[in-house]
């Protein structure tokens, strides 16, 4: 158990399991919330964000934690499920004061922080104590050339002024191992400005992920704050589908724009698919579907199932297509599912194993006739077919799902839902702010 003169480095609690007295997981540690006081004091420790089930975050304070020990935290008494909302003297350490810029009073040099230290003190209140930093201002790469060292927080000054371009290496060092969804949910709750500045700092490849789970308005207001040129990188490494229907929510000249500054191989699916109504297959689906030509073997197709960049509901099946594989192919001949691939010997060719019953979708097929496709036929991905028979792309039961959900269910998912807040709020939940 935790006990006065227990000092905690904060990054140490990111992502740490939260367990109520009955010992169930109520939650991971997400930031830790303190208030800053005037006069140099160090700030006061207020609570902890925790997010529970469906990317809730909820406020702990820090007097229902009976203990910070053994990579885990266990509280007292019922929690307040209430959506976490942060408020104007509220501060997050690991959203806001990592990477910040701040003064070593000792000979004004700059120096960056790196992590932040709290402390239990006498009175059993958790309180900043010490600030692990690096000389100089802060880059985009964590690793840095500049000496590090421990400061107590009275040596520093500067953490009330605004700064204009914080880094965010630490940040998405104390996050690298989440989920793209689950860093969309960190980086959703963040403000715009530190949204932006840790959109900076993440490589392309990542960007792409975490942008295709955020909400539509997160995704324009990143992609509207990055250069032009890095813009369309990141759009390159998004999938075609995501890709277009991010570039529909903009304006036309600009997304034309960046449509330019693309590749013209990345950047030609992704003007096919924005030809086509938004909630048609054609409009849906993937242009990178699993293809093979029939004559490949079952060996080759399972070795191509396993890559692991495709989506689960794409490597469920193989398309079978006349040359070429690639989007629009040649003539479509038909599905091989993934089951049968494993009943089969590696040697046999797929294209003695197609399933060419069921008519592939045209590609202004509607949203609901769509559904009830796959719904039918119990089927994770259908194929999208010209009046050639050429292969244009396949629609997944998860592009489905996102039309279907309402049009603000990613930010849904990452608030409470009212239902809940009042199930718990009648049940008599207490610790309220």
């Amino acid at each position: 158990m935790a006990g006065p003169g227990t000092r905690v480095f904060i990054s140490h609690l990111s992502a740490i399991a939260v367990f109520d007295p009955n010992g169930d997981q109520v939650g991971r540690v997400r930031d830790v919330v303190v208030s800053l006081r005037l006069g140099g004091r160090p700030p006061r420790v207020l609570g902890l964000v925790v997010e529970v089930v469906g990317r809730r975050r909820i406020f702990l304070p820090m007097t229902r934690v009976t203990s910070l020990e053994s990579g885990q935290v266990l509280t007292t008494g019922v929690i307040n499920m209430r959506r976490f909302e942060q408020r104007p003297n509220e501060t997050l350490v690991l959203a806001e004061l990592l990477d910040r810029t701040v003064t070593w009073s000792k000979n004004g040099e700059p120096v960056t922080v790196l992590d932040v230290g709290m402390i239990q003190t006498r009175l059993r209140e958790w309180e900043i104590s010490k600030l692990f930093v690096q000389l100089g201002r802060a880059g985009r790469l964590r690793k840095g050339k500049g000496e590090r060292l421990t400061l107590d927080w009275q040596d520093v000054t500067g953490f009330t002024l605004p700064e204009q371009d914080q880094g965010a290496a630490n940040l998405l060092a104390t996050f690298e191992q989440l989920r793209p969804a689950d860093l969309a949910g960190v980086m959703h709750h963040l403000s715009a400005k530190r949204r932006a500045e840790v959109a900076a700092a993440l490589d392309d490849e990542r960007l792409a992920d975490v942008l295709e789970e955020l909400p539509e308005d997160d995704q324009v207001e990143i992609i509207g704050k990055l250069k032009d040129e890095r813009a369309a990188d990141v759009l390159e490494a998004m999938d075609p589908d995501d890709a277009a229907d991010l570039l529909s929510e903009l304006p036309g000249d600009e997304a034309e724009r960046l449509l330019q500054l693309m590749e013209p191989d990345e950047a030609e699916p992704v003007r096919r698919l924005l030809a086509y109504e938004e909630d048609t297959a054609g409009g849906l689906m993937t242009t990178e579907p699993v293809v093979l030509e029939p004559d490949a073997t079952v060996a080759e197709a399972l070795a191509r199932i396993r890559v692991r960049d495709h989506k689960p509901a794409l490597a469920a099946q193989v398309f079978v297509c006349r040359p070429p594989s690639e989007t629009p192919t040649g003539r479509y001949l038909g599905t091989v599912h993934f089951q049968r691939l494993l009943r089969e010997p590696p040697y046999v060719l797929v294209g003695s194993l197609v399933d060419d019953d069921l008519d592939p979708l045209p590609p202004d097929t509607p949203l609901s006739l769509i559904t009830s496709y796959l719904a039918t036929y119990n089927l994770v991905a259908a194929p999208v077919v010209d009046e050639a028979d050429h292969l244009l792309g396949a629609v997944t039961v998860d592009d489905v799902l996102d039309h279907l959900l309402p049009e603000d269910w990613r930010d849904a998912a990452l608030h409470a839902r009212d239902h809940d807040h009042d199930q718990h709020e009648s049940e008599g939940v207490t610790g309220g702010r």
